[in-house]
């Protein structure tokens, strides 16, 4: 007899459809968990994935199925500011100040900027030559100002309309002073630590300008700006351009200012290149260093008389290429006598008295008469004069004038402190009381001295 807790049949089935059930909930697990791995491995495969380019035609493709199951969506365009060149203002956005300067390609201008109350510099490019359409000078002075950005070398803001449709004038920082007229109001030349501070940041510009493959052609005093901050800055590159690719490229020989040209140039020259700067650099040492300029002619003629007085009558030793030059035939240099020494006489230093040896030594460098030894720009920063005492002053040392562009008067002039060891003043002697009681010659000068009577 079969006990009544043995399993029947019923309960074998059952148990076998519990088994099944827990496998199958097992294999689903499994499946789910594996579907999940997928999905996660082709999102990240997706990310890394570049994106599908998108059909820009605006007419209706029968081979794109993708864009003509999208929708079209309107996007905003994404705006970015330009650098403060676009869109181009008019002179009406600023207030003229005073005028400063007529320069040979346009007029200067100081002005304040409405927008944000700053002083800036206007010049006006000159359109004489309007039927020729804009002048070359003008184009490559804004793009030779937007590449050479220098801590010593103007800056341009940027370019305006003016009032008439055809004019143009440029934006440009503002500066106190001009080494020429600043020039002519000091009472006293630049100190030698101070010509060496003016002179190492005009010699880094050009430098700059150099080894970017570009010649400023008018170097002068006037086209040099200092600040109230003693930092100098090169303006004025309506002469300058590239160098040409070429050495043997012909260029035009009316560059530089007169007095800053250099000899060869005046000789005819159509083949130049950096050493024209270096010249106009040496005139400006010595300009700066005398307060006067150094080769002041009146004509090309009197120009070389007063070059070759300075540095010396060309020889083959000096200047082996002279006799090539297109005007060289025509100069006649005055004739040397049979008892005078075989070599002319070279630079003359006698005319610097105050300048050290160094410093005659880069002058006469920068004022050789041939090109080809003149010093470049990178070397002359490296010169010894600029290591010797006096050392270059810093520029925030540097003292301060009042400014001509700026419209600014000196204050009137205020009684000196008194010297020690002045003697022969005489003092007001009064009593504690302030009875007035006599004189005494006093130590100083006068003045009032208390005295018990």
């Amino acid at each position: 007899m079969a006990s009544r807790w043995a399993d029947s049949e019923a309960d074998k089935a059952e148990e076998l459809r519990r088994k099944k059930e827990r496998e199958e909930k097992k294999r689903l697990k499994v499946l789910k968990q594996q579907e999940a791995e997928a999905a996660q491995i082709h999102a990240q495969q997706a990310e890394a994935r570049p994106p599908k380019r998108r059909r820009l035609s605006s007419g209706e493709d029968k081979h794109d199925i993708t864009a003509s199951k999208e929708p079209s969506v309107e996007r905003k365009l994404l705006r970015f500011n330009g650098g403060g060149w676009a869109p181009c203002r008019h002179t009406s956005n600023f207030q003229t100040l005073n005028h400063i300067e007529e320069g040979s390609y346009g007029w200067v201008s100081r002005a304040r900027d409405i927008s944000n109350n700053t002083i800036v510099a206007l010049k006006k490019v000159k359109m004489d030559n309007s039927t020729d359409g804009f002048p070359i000078t003008a184009l490559r002075e804004i793009s030779i100002l937007q590449a050479a950005r220098h801590p010593n070398i103007v800056s341009l803001h940027e370019i305006i309309a003016g009032s008439d449709p055809t004019s143009c004038v440029l934006v440009m920082e503002f500066l106190e002073h001009d080494l020429k007229t600043l020039q002519e109001d000091m009472a006293e030349p630049f100190m030698a630590s101070e010509v060496k501070t003016l002179m190492r940041q005009l010699v880094g510009a050009v430098a700059f300008l150099h080894d970017n493959s570009i010649m400023h052609r008018d170097l002068k005093t006037s086209n040099i700006l200092l600040n109230n901050r003693g930092a100098l800055k090169l303006a004025d590159f309506g002469m300058a351009r590239y160098i040409p690719p070429s050495p043997a490229a012909p260029l035009t020989q009316l560059v530089v200012t007169l007095w800053y040209r250099a000899p060869e140039l005046l000789l005819g020259a159509t083949t130049y290149s950096t050493e024209i700067d270096m010249w106009s650099i040496g005139c400006i040492f010595g300009e700066l260093v005398t307060k006067a300029p150094l080769l002041p002619g009146s004509n090309q003629v009197d120009q070389l008389s007063h070059i070759f007085t300075l540095c010396g009558l060309p020889n083959a030793k000096t200047w082996p290429e002279f006799n090539r030059l297109p005007n060289a035939k025509s100069l006649r240099l005055p004739c040397r006598p049979a008892s005078a020494s075989l070599h002319q006489p070279g630079f003359n230093r006698a005319k610097f008295p105050f300048l050290s040896s160094a410093g005659c030594a880069l002058l006469s460098d920068l004022l050789a008469l041939d090109p080809a030894r003149r010093p470049a720009a990178r070397q002359v920063l490296d010169h010894a004069y600029f290591t010797e005492q006096p050392r270059p002053k810093p520029s925030e040392m540097f003292p301060t004038f009042p400014s001509k562009a700026g419209q600014e008067k000196r204050r009137r002039r205020s009684p000196d402190a008194p010297k020690r060891g002045d003697k022969g003043g005489k003092a007001a002697v009064v009593d504690f009381s302030g009875v007035f009681v006599g004189r005494e010659d006093v130590e100083g000068g006068g003045g009032f001295q208390l005295k018990m009577a």
